[in-house]
């Protein structure tokens, strides 16, 4: 008999050691056993988080947790171990801001995030995490936004030219995700990086760049590459060298995770020829006017900034270049989903479309064209309508943390354990994954009302019930979990709402947007994307994600 090799030595102690692991998670004594939940899913491996984050199936599973169980709930995670799904304020504030050096992201995702966008925001904990946010903070200050409106403005005008286009010789049904998504990258790229990635005229070709930012969390959500990315791979994640891995991703028959590589390879090597063009502008000392944006975007300010930093806070370049992907991520796709999903309920509710219209439509008879940061951020019917869209329809429905060692985490108020016993505080064990429900806490009847449930932009258009500041909800927004909270808070929130607003405000003012007729449906694919019933079938099984809306002129007679 041949004597086994080396690699299949390593390979059998690798596959022990994975085992052992395992294992050890799956015979661990159950701490939240007393703790009311919903039965474990039909996936031993998967456990209940496949049916939380089920595309399809995860609202009603979201949706009947919450109201079966309450703020606290006993779920399975995988290999079915023990986790907690839960939205309690007291817990939440603890959670991400109390004893947020406790619970930090999972080290699975950290890792993940490491592979896909480099040592970015997404990618980093602790003092690394703190040290990049500090560099990163001036440059999303109101100050600045207040100097990047006429940017938003300017490429707004140009998607509002592109649907008038369209409709000019009458209604007309446009996908308004694609156009939705195609504004939220130009945004960001002469925002943020001094880059132009789409003219957004209409026979423009769409930037790789931007269909790959738009596809990749569907990508990492395929079940086969979830699974492997949180059983697998934070065991295998430092084995072998990079370009060993590279060899295996390539090797393996995996049409899926072949086209999430592609997808990262093209996020990277834009994100390489973005930060070299711009820092080669900057170590020139050429004119800030004659870069897109005026010299004023944040990459701009960035490397600016980290040039006279002190050796402390500097950053290296591969950090510096992680951010672009990072930043792009977190800022085309939630927010060209939230501006989708508002053009989508007022489509469903003229009656509020109308108000809006008659807003902003007054408010620039008054100011101009162009209206500035506080005149558009201070509209009462278009910032009521953004904030309740955002409550009941957050982009990012949950988000996970672990905790890093026993702790007790208390609640608002007590539970009841299966025994009937009330619970003021539960023991987290080391390790211990926590769902964080943005949008059970977002519609918790008891904090919102008994009409939590539903779109009611006028809700916030008179002061808010005393239960909303009782309540004490962590968030950085609008007593909502939806931008979070704690030193993980969306750092670009504010980017997002004068995005929203800008582009809303074109928009609503000159179109009148209707429904279809076609059935839409919002996939929960981590972040929540529309496509419609009868959308077309990519090689993999996934509907084209698209928003067709009818279009047409505002009569202004």
């Amino acid at each position: 008999m041949a004597s086994p090799t080396s690699t299949q030595v390593v390979l059998a102690l690798l596959g022990t050691w994975v085992g052992w692991r395992v294992l050890k998670r799956v015979f661990a004594r159950d701490p939240f056993a007393h703790i009311p939940g919903p039965a474990a899913g039909s996936s031993w491996l998967g456990g209940n988080l496949l049916d939380l984050f089920d595309k399809d199936g995860g609202w009603d599973f979201n949706f009947n947790t919450a109201k079966k169980y309450g703020r606290v709930s006993r779920i399975a995670g995988f290999f079915s171990a023990p986790a907690l799904y839960l939205y309690d304020p007291k817990a939440l504030h603890h959670i991400i801001v109390k004893d947020q050096n406790i619970y930090e992201e999972p080290e699975d995702f950290i890792r993940s995030n490491t592979r896909t966008f480099g040592l970015g925001l997404l990618s980093t904990l602790g003092d690394h995490h703190r040290k990049q946010r500090k560099l990163l903070t001036p440059v999303f200050s109101i100050a600045h936004m207040k100097e990047m409106t006429p940017t938003f403005y300017s490429v707004t005008q140009k998607l509002k030219k592109s649907i008038a286009q369209q409709v000019a010789s009458g209604e007309t049904e446009i996908d308004m995700l694609q156009w939705m998504t195609r504004t939220a990258l130009e945004l960001i790229g002469q925002s943020g990086f001094g880059y132009s990635f789409d003219t957004l005229e209409l026979d423009a070709v769409q930037h790789p760049f931007g269909i790959s930012v738009k596809n990749l969390f569907r990508g990492l959500n395929n079940t086969g590459v979830l699974l492997t990315r949180v059983t697998i791979w934070p065991y295998v994640f430092n084995f072998g060298s990079p370009k060993f891995q590279r060899w295996v991703v390539d090797t393996l028959p995996w049409k899926a995770l072949h086209e999430v590589r592609d997808m990262v390879d093209v996020m990277h090597n834009t994100s390489v020829d973005i930060f070299e063009a711009t820092k080669r502008s900057v170590a020139r000392g050429e004119d800030p006017s004659t870069r897109i944006g005026g010299g004023k975007d944040i990459m701009s300010i960035l490397i600016k900034a980290n040039s006279s930093a002190s050796e402390e806070d500097k950053l290296p370049d591969s950090e510096l270049i992680a951010q672009i992907s990072t930043l792009t991520f977190a800022a085309m796709d939630t927010t060209s989903n939230a501006m989708a999903r508002i053009l989508d309920l007022l489509s469903l509710h003229p009656e509020i479309q109308d108000k809006v219209r008659e807003e902003v439509t007054n408010a620039h008879e008054e100011h101009g064209a162009e209206l500035d940061y506080e005149t558009v951020m201070a509209l009462p019917w278009l910032d009521a309508v953004c904030r309740e869209s955002l409550r009941l329809y957050p982009s990012g429905p949950t988000t996970m943390r672990t905790a890093r060692e026993d702790v007790m985490l208390p609640l608002s108020e007590p539970i009841l354990s299966k025994s009937g016993k009330e619970v003021n505080e539960i023991l987290i064990p080391s390790g211990t994954n926590i769902i964080i429900s943005i949008l059970s806490c977002n519609r918790d009847p008891k904090i919102w009302g008994p009409d939590a449930d539903e779109w009611k932009p006028e809700r916030w258009m008179k002061p808010l019930p005393g239960s909303v500041a009782d309540a004490k909800v962590p968030g950085v927004y609008s007593h909502l979990m939806t931008f979070l909270g704690g030193g993980r808070a969306c750092i670009g929130f504010k980017f997002s709402q004068l995005e929203m607003k800008v582009v809303l405000s074109l928009l609503i003012r000159s179109f009148k947007f209707s429904p279809s007729g076609k059935k839409i449906i919002w996939e929960m694919n981590a972040i929540v994307q529309p496509t419609t019933e009868d959308a077309e079938l990519s090689a993999t099984g996934d509907r084209k994600l698209q928003l067709p809306l009818k279009v047409s002129l505002v009569d202004r007679k």
